[in-house]
């Protein structure tokens, strides 16, 4: 990064696993922010703004040579945003409305430098068959889906299983669009030879 230091401002290890994955030198760096965006945005302006607001929680701490990077994710299925479950019933709950259904995934992604910000994002449709309550019940209690927006992991079980049809980037349902970031993350590289 000619001299750029990237900072993954997340804890979600999906998103620590890209960056590995996709050979960028990065360390992480956390901060707490309350995710309450306003009632009347909806589909990618949410994400949009959650976005900006996890980066510029760190605006009293950017290094000259540093880039941060935050991200958010959305699941938006009947006009409503479905975030992370806050427990079993709730993504029951969250598993029954997808089912035999297709919903948006949206992701945003903020790059923030002393320079000024920039975010990015890109929506994926998913399509989800039918799940009984029994099938629901079994990945609930044998993976982990209360990190995850609308309650699953596209590489988990259910991803297996449910997903009949996908219309867009795959990593972007994970939590992050890989190839926009990347061509981001080398444009910018390109731009501050």
């Amino acid at each position: 990064m000619n001299g750029y230091k990237v900072i993954l401002a997340s804890a979600s290890p999906r998103r620590q696993q890209f960056f590995r994955d996709l050979d960028i030198d990065f360390e992480i760096r956390l901060k707490e922010v309350e995710e309450i965006y306003p009632p009347e945005l909806k589909e990618v302006e949410i994400t949009d703004f959650l976005a900006q607001l996890k980066a510029d929680a760190f605006v009293d701490d950017i290094g000259d040579n540093e880039i941060i990077v935050t991200s958010d994710t959305i699941v938006w299925h009947q006009d409503k945003a479905l975030g992370k479950p806050v427990d079993f019933n709730d993504a029951f709950d969250i598993l029954s409305k997808l089912s035999a259904s297709t919903h948006q995934v949206f992701t945003s992604v903020c790059f923030k430098s002393k320079h000024g910000s920039e975010v990015i994002n890109e929506m994926t449709k998913v399509t989800f068959g039918s799940l009984t309550a029994d099938e629901i019940r079994y990945y609930l209690n044998n993976h982990n889906p209360y990190d995850k927006a609308g309650a699953y992991g596209i590489q988990d079980w259910i991803g297996l299983v449910a997903v009949t049809k996908i219309e867009g980037s795959y990593a972007n349902v994970m939590g992050m669009p890989t190839d926009k970031v990347y061509e981001y993350l080398s444009k910018f590289n390109r731009k501050n030879i």
